[in-house]
């Protein structure tokens, strides 16, 4: 195997991984929304916040590509293939956990804002927290293209 194969094989499984995620998460946080709304309906725009919240870490994962590209060459070593195949791995397997769980802990607060509770504010802080470790495993990748 050629070291821009395995350089690309990590890029596909930062892509493929974190818009899988952000796929779940969001479809997570918006099957609550549809039954919520059914209770709330005025609180759609809550809904939609939360419910797109999941959708970053598919963005980050694109955005690692961006940052990985220039390497992306004929020429490219085997410790740089594998330097973006490491990232690659880290940045999808973050993504793929971080969005499905924000997408969990968005669904939660939607359920509870569609039972007349007050928690917008409050969700929107929780989630946070996962969110924060895909926008490590991002900083990561950053790091590691500087690197190279």
């Amino acid at each position: 195997m050629e070291p821009i194969i395995f350089a690309y094989l990590g890029i596909g499984i930062m892509i493929i991984l974190s818009g899988v995620g952000s796929a779940y998460g969001v479809t997570i946080a918006g099957n609550a929304s549809v039954g919520a709304l059914k209770k709330e309906p005025g609180a759609f725009g809550n809904f939609l916040v939360l419910s797109a919240l999941a959708g970053t870490q598919g963005l980050y994962g694109f955005t690692g590509y961006f940052m990985l590209k220039k390497f992306l060459i004929p020429e490219i070593t085997w410790a740089q293939a594998a330097a973006i195949f490491g990232a690659g791995l880290a940045m999808g397997f973050v993504g793929l956990f971080s969005a499905i769980r924000q997408g969990q802990v968005c669904a939660n607060g939607i359920t509870a804002i569609g039972n007349g509770h007050k928690v917008f504010v409050n969700t929107l802080i929780l989630a946070v927290f996962p969110e924060l470790y895909a926008i490590i495993s991002l900083a990561a990748v950053f790091l590691i293209s500087t690197s190279l």
